[in-house]
């Protein structure tokens, strides 16, 4: 099973909306197995962020993240990344299609609700990055024989 990482950032947590964001998720069949409420701090958003490091909005991706808590989940499922990114829209919210999170929740691009590892490489770095083995839960859903063939 891949696994994902996804971010509910601090717009999201200010407006009210992780449980709609979880609820999504959950609709689409993805089975959640690990969750944190946390307060990012500068070091987590940098090993996080790296790959930006060089780019100019390196320094305020990093101040916008650490600005408020973000709940951070850990979701697995056959093509869980895909899966995830489909389910939240393309990054630029006015770009997203309806029925997306970012389609029907986002108006701007540093405001865009969600943070979705963009690989399955990247998935099992990031999931790994937030989570220790020990704070992931390896269960079965009852429904799982009706997402999953």
């Amino acid at each position: 099973m891949e696994k994902t990482l996804i971010l509910v950032k601090p717009d999201g947590v200010q407006r009210g909306l992780i449980g709609e964001i979880i609820g999504r998720f959950e609709r689409r069949g993805l089975k959640l197995v690990g969750m944190k409420f946390i307060q990012m701090t500068p070091e987590l958003a940098g090993e996080h962020y790296g790959v930006h490091r060089e780019r100019p909005f390196y320094k305020s991706l990093v101040e916008y993240i650490t600005s408020g808590p973000v709940v951070a989940m850990a979701w697995e499922g056959n093509n869980a990344v895909a899966a995830a990114r489909a389910t939240m829209g393309a990054t630029k919210p006015v770009e997203a299609a309806p029925g997306t999170i970012r389609g029907d929740l986002g108006m701007e691009i540093g405001r865009n609700l969600v943070h979705g590892s963009d690989s399955p490489e990247n998935g099992v770095n990031e999931v790994n990055l937030f989570f220790r083995p020990e704070e992931l839960v390896t269960w079965s859903r009852a429904t799982d024989s009706w997402i999953i063939e």
